[in-house]
C-alpha cells in the first residue's frame, strides 16, 4: 500500500518521542511491503520516497521544482552547508524554516466547492483558517507546511494519508477532502497533556478536534489518551484504535565500561523541561533525597520553557554539583547517558505514552513512572507512582540505594521485559488499520 506520511519530526530531527516513534513504525511498515511518501517541514517542496529499510539511513529528497533542486545542490556542494541545513531543517524543530511566500490560505484550504460538497462543516473550516492565520510563531509554520503539502501531493500517487499530531492535521484534512483520500489521524499527545492542569491553547484544541473528528480512523498511543479524546473531544469510539508505542535503541546492552565514569549512583530525567513532564517534581525529589544521601548525582537532560526556572530553583536549594543540567542530546549521546545512569524518573503530569522509560529499562535502569502515563499500561517491572507523590518516589529511591542488589535485579527484569516490546508489532497493528480502510 502507498502511504502519505505527514510528520513534524523524523531522525535526525527530534525534539521528543515523536521522531523516534515515526521512525520505528515506518521502518517496519516498509518491512510489511508498504511504500512511504514522507513530507517534513522543509524550505523546499520536497518529499522522501521510502521503499526499503535502507532508505531510512540515506534520506534523499525528491524535488518537484527543478530550480529549487539546483539551488539546494549549490548550497550543499559549493557553500559546504549540511544536507539537513540546506533543506531548512535543524536538529531542533523549534527552528523550522518559515516561508515568506504565502498564498491566501482560503484559496487552497477553503475552496468553496469542497466546503459545501463535503461533510466538513463551515464553522470548523473557519476556525482552522483563523487559527493558521495567527501572526508568526508555530501556527505560521503549520500554515506554511499545509500549503507545501498541497503542492507536493499533486505530483505523487498514494492510497492513504497518515498524520501525526495536530501540526499535520490541517494538511491531512485538506488532502482528505480535496482528493477524496482516507485519513488516519495519529494522536501522540493532546493539548490537554501539554498544558498539564491548565486550559491550554484553544486554537490547538480546535485543530485537534477537527483532525480527530473527521478522520476515518484515529490511532491513540494508549488507553489513557483514548479516554481523553473520548471525554474531551467526544470522538466516536468505533473508529479509535489503541496501539501502544515501542522503542528503538541501536545499542541495547549499554552497561559496561562507560558506567565506571561516574562512581556514585545516577538518577536521570530525560525529556522536555516543560510543565507536562513534571521537571519541578523531579527537582523536589532530588532535594529530599540529597537531604538523606549526599552521594547521589541527579542529571536533567533536555530543554524547554521551564529550564531557567528549574536552574534558578536548584541554585536556591544549593544542590550544587549534585544536580546538573544537560541540554538537548542527540541519539548517540542519549544512549551514553543511559549507560551512566541507575534510576530513571518520569514524573509527567499527563503523559500519553512515554518512550523514554522503555529506553531506560532496556538499558537496565530502574524506572519510576507516573501513573498518569500510557506506558504504565504496558510494563510491569517498573514503579508506578502518582506524579505529585514526591515522598513516595523518595522512599523508593532511598530503598534502592540502600539495596543495590535489589536495584540491579529490578533493572534486569525490566530490561528482559521490554525486549518483547518492538516496532514490528506496532507496524502490524497499523497495517490492520490501513486494511480496514481499503
Amino acid at each position: 500500500m502507498k502511504i502519505l506520511m505527514l510528520t513534524w519530526e523524523f531522525p535526525p530531527l527530534i525534539a521528543g518521542g515523536l521522531g523516534m516513534a515515526v521512525y520505528g513504525m515506518v521502518k517496519h511498515l516498509l518491512e510489511l511491503n508498504n511504500e512511504i511518501y514522507m513530507i517534513l517541514p522543509t524550505k523546499y517542496d520536497v518529499y522522501f520516497y521510502l521503499k526499503n529499510q535502507e532508505d531510512l539511513e540515506n534520506l534523499k529528497p525528491i524535488f518537484i521544482n527543478y530550480d529549487e533542486k539546483e539551488v539546494f545542490n549549490i548550497e550543499v556542494k559549493e557553500k559546504n552547508i549540511s544536507f539537513y541545513a540546506a533543506l531548512g531543517l535543524s536538529y531542533l524543530p523549534e527552528t523550522y524554516f518559515v516561508s515568506d511566500d504565502y498564498y491566501k490560505f482560503y484559496e487552497i484550504f477553503f475552496e468553496r466547492e469542497y466546503i459545501y460538497s463535503k461533510i466538513l462543516p463551515f464553522y470548523v473550516v473557519k476556525e482552522i483558517e483563523e487559527t493558521l492565520e495567527s501572526r508568526g510563531g508555530l501556527f505560521a509554520k503549520v500554515k506554511d507546511y499545509t500549503l507545501r503539502v498541497n503542492r507536493i501531493v499533486q505530483k505523487i500517487d498514494f492510497d492513504i494519508v497518515h498524520c501525526h499530531d495536530w501540526l499535520t492535521y490541517p494538511a491531512g484534512l485538506l488532502i482528505k477532502f480535496k482528493y477524496n483520500k482516507k485519513l488516519v489521524s495519529h494522536i501522540h499527545a493532546t493539548e490537554f497533556d501539554r498544558a498539564g492542569n491548565n486550559p491550554g491553547d484553544d486554537r490547538i484544541h480546535k485543530v485537534e478536534y477537527a483532525g480527530l473528528t473527521y478522520a476515518d480512523r484515529v490511532i491513540a498511543v494508549s488507553n489513557y489518551t483514548a479516554n481523553i479524546i473520548i471525554y474531551r473531544y467526544k470522538i466516536d469510539t468505533k473508529k479509535i484504535r489503541v496501539i501502544h508505542n515501542a522503542f528503538y535503541l541501536k545499542n541495547i546492552d549499554l552497561k559496561g565500561e562507560i558506567k565506571k565514569i561516574i562512581k556514585r549512583p545516577v538518577i536521570l530525567f530525560l525529556g522536555r523541561i516543560t510543565l507536562q513532564k513534571g521537571p519541578d517534581y523531579f527537582l523536589e525529589v532530588a532535594r529530599k533525597v540529597l537531604e538523606k544521601n549526599k552521594n547521589v548525582l541527579f542529571i536533567m537532560v533536555g530543554a524547554g520553557d521551564m529550564q531557567r526556572k528549574i536552574i534558578h530553583k536548584s541554585a536556591y536549594y544549593k544542590l550544587k554539583a549534585n544536580f546538573i543540567f544537560s541540554s538537548f542530546l542527540n541519539r548517540q549521546q542519549v544512549e551514553k547517558i543511559l549507560a551512566m545512569s541507575d534510576i530513571f524518573i518520569l514524573p509527567s503530569v499527563s503523559e500519553p505514552f512515554g518512550i523514554a522509560p522503555l529506553e531506560a529499562m532496556a538499558a537496565g535502569l530502574v524506572a519510576i513512572i507516573s501513573k498518569q502515563s500510557g506506558v504504565a499500561e504496558l510494563v510491569h517491572n517498573a514503579y508506578k507512582v502518582d506524579f505529585w507523590d514526591v515522598d513516595k518516589m523518595v522512599e523508593i529511591i532511598i530503598d534502592l540505594l540502600n539495596n543495590p542488589d535489589k536495584m540491579k535485579e529490578i533493572g534486569l527484569k525490566g530490561a528482559k521485559e521490554v525486549t518483547k516490546i518492538n516496532w514490528l508489532r506496532v507496524a502490524k497493528e497499523i497495517n490492520k488499520v490501513y486494511e480496514e480502510l481499503k
